[in-house]
């Protein structure tokens, strides 16, 4: 198995511009870090799944690990040397012999309402339609406002906003940090609290996965990762598996940490939209993986074991 030299490293990654616009961001922090020249620093984009079948929902294709298969098995065949992923497409069970190395500082975790016609969800006119692919974003929809249509909505985010522009729906959501990395802080959008819609687990994250053995890389890694940021992503994360949660399953979370308190928020929604259970936890930071569990399986309780299936 080939791993990276003293003076190569290869950066696996999704073609879509966002995962391009990341991946970029980590080559230049790790050629700041370690001195590399262009040249010894290079971008391997992998097709997943996920990304070449965008006419079918992703719980119908496999789910979350469909933005990962296929990168995970370059980073484990020594073809690649790290990968670079958006963490809330990340599942919480990783392939053996891979793991996070570190996470970047985290940018804006909250949704953008993007909309030509309306300043916000509550602004919407009965019945008006709103594209998107997320079951988490549509059953926050349908609790919030039961006169919405959902519509599905894949693609990235240059592609939805082409047809929220050609008008085959009223508005979209979309994450604001896609929108930050990008560049299109000039589209008519309006940022949602967590109190207004709770974003996906890890949402703004991104994390960068090396294989276990591979010292020389991780070593390169290690002066990326963003300890707050590891933290709540920690918390959440372990919420998520508590929940064993998938794209089949519309949940939210988010942990901050303030005056050296963490506080974990996380919610799950019938994908009708019908019921809600929320909680939450405060603990100190070095207890995020065992406040994240605690909450997740408080929530899986309430909810009951035909939660996520029932109609």
């Amino acid at each position: 198995m080939r791993v990276a030299t003293e003076h190569t490293i290869r950066i696996g990654s999704r073609g879509s511009p966002l995962a391009r616009a990341q991946a970029e961001t980590v080559k230049t922090l790790l050629r700041a870090a370690d001195g590399l020249p262009a040249e010894d620093c290079e971008i391997v984009i992998i097709q997943t799944t996920g990304d070449l079948q965008r006419d079918r929902p992703l719980a119908d294709i496999g789910g979350k690990g469909m933005f990962t298969k296929e990168i995970e098995e370059a980073l484990l065949a020594g073809t690649i040397d790290l990968a670079v992923h958006s963490m809330k497409d990340v599942p919480t069970a990783l392939p053996e012999g891979l793991s996070i190395a570190a996470v970047l500082p985290r940018e804006d975790p909250r949704d953008a309402f993007v909309s030509p016609r309306a300043e916000g969800i509550d602004a919407l006119p009965d019945g008006a339609v709103v594209g998107t692919s997320s079951l988490r974003r549509g059953a926050l929809l349908r609790w919030r406002r039961p006169d919405l249509k959902v519509a599905a909505f894949r693609g990235n985010i240059d592609t939805r906003l082409d047809k929220l522009a050609r008008g085959e729906v009223d508005a979209t959501l979309l994450a604001q940090a896609g929108l930050n990395r990008l560049g299109l802080d000039d589209q008519p959008r309006r940022v949602l609290t967590p109190d207004e819609m709770l974003p996906a687990v890890a949402q703004g994250a991104v994390g960068i996965e090396c294989r276990d053995d591979d010292t020389a890389t991780r070593a390169r890694v290690a002066a990326l990762d963003h300890g707050d940021t590891a933290i709540r992503i920690r918390a959440e994360r372990a919420l998520l598996a508590a929940l064993d949660g998938s794209c089949r399953t519309p949940i939210a979370a988010l942990a901050m940490i303030a005056d050296g308190q963490l506080w974990l928020r996380g919610s799950i929604i019938r994908p009708d939209g019908r019921v809600r259970h929320d909680g939450e936890r405060r603990g100190t930071p070095t207890e995020a993986e065992d406040l994240g569990r605690d909450l997740g399986a408080d929530l899986r309780a309430r909810g009951g074991p035909e939660f996520f299936t029932a109609p």
